[in-house]
């Protein structure tokens, strides 16, 4: 794979290993949240993402407009368009019009990508992301990136309104380069579209578009060893620009009665305060950036719309 392009930008070597250590979910609930502000403290996480709808959102916002001026908030906007749990339910900020394809029988948002990818009617969807993201501005986060929940965006129907919405907000959008998400196929998008997707991607590289090289998540399977995990996972990140997702959050029983992967959640909060876990990044050499830098390196043609 071609040395990316970024990393020239962002004043690094062909072949140097940059990371985005990326906290998920932020704003799901009060764990969430008091989990990452302890952790912009300890300063080992360099990017988070929040979710509009949930209900913990109003206090994430008000962190970031008390810590506007600091250099270690760099949150986006995870666009939600699913509710995952069977406790603890959301749906949409734009209107709850059950005829839109995107709420299940009890007027919540579906529990799964699937429902909502074959049923969703493209306007009721743009509506509701832009709600989203212009409810996050207006509460004062200077919104750094957009993601996508679930990966529910993921797909050739509703790919280029996601990829549209990092032109119209200047805002790069989570993506991996041509290359790589060949190897993410299951990940990101039903294989069946496949081919369409990679068009619209492909489009984007053209653009000169900061795309990533990889991605790795913590597993929501086994919070045994998180620290031998996190290792493994660092080490084989390639060279480029990569995507390292965490779900921290509190041990508290609201966690327990809501996220049955729980004892993961509060791992990986562990994990990102340990002195352990700072030794190992500063062994491995590995670059950790933000996507502020990214948002940098945003194609100049697009901050001219």
């Amino acid at each position: 794979m071609n040395p990316n392009p970024c990393l020239k930008k962002l004043g690094f070597s062909n072949n140097d290993r940059a990371v985005i250590f990326h906290v998920d979910d932020i704003g799901m609930s009060q764990a969430t949240v008091e989990a990452y502000i302890d952790l912009v403290e300890v300063g080992l996480i360099s990017s988070a993402a929040t979710m509009v709808p949930c209900p913990w959102f109003p206090a994430i916002a008000r962190f970031c407009r008390e810590r506007e001026n600091d250099p270690r908030i760099d949150v986006g906007v995870h666009l939600t368009l699913t509710s995952e749990w069977d406790h603890l339910r959301w749906g949409p900020v734009s209107d709850a019009d059950t005829t839109t394809g995107m709420l299940d029988e009890e007027g919540y948002f579906f529990r799964d990508c699937d429902p909502f990818q074959e049923g969703a009617e493209l306007p009721a969807v743009q509506k509701e992301v832009i709600a989203q993201l212009n409810r996050a501005l207006s509460a004062g986060i200077d919104v750094t990136h957009i993601d996508s929940h679930m990966g529910s965006l993921f797909h050739a129907n509703f790919l280029r309104l996601y990829l549209s919405l990092a032109k119209i907000y200047r805002v790069p959008a989570l993506m991996l380069r041509p290359e790589a998400l060949s190897f993410h196929v299951e990940e990101f998008v039903n294989p069946r579209l496949f081919h369409t997707f990679m068009d619209q991607v492909h489009e984007l590289e053209a653009d000169d578009y900061p795309l990533l090289d990889s991605i790795e998540m913590m597993s929501l399977d086994s919070p045994e060893n998180r620290l031998e995990q996190a290792t493994e996972r660092l080490a084989r990140l390639p060279i480029g620009i990569s995507y390292f997702i965490v779900h921290p959050a509190k041990d508290t029983p609201e966690l327990r009665a809501y996220a049955p992967d729980w004892a993961c959640r509060a791992a990986d909060y562990e994990l990102f305060k340990s002195d352990a876990w700072r030794k190992v990044i500063k062994d491995s050499g590995v670059k950790v950036i933000g996507w502020r830098a990214l948002k940098d390196c945003m194609p100049a043609q697009w901050n001219k719309i």
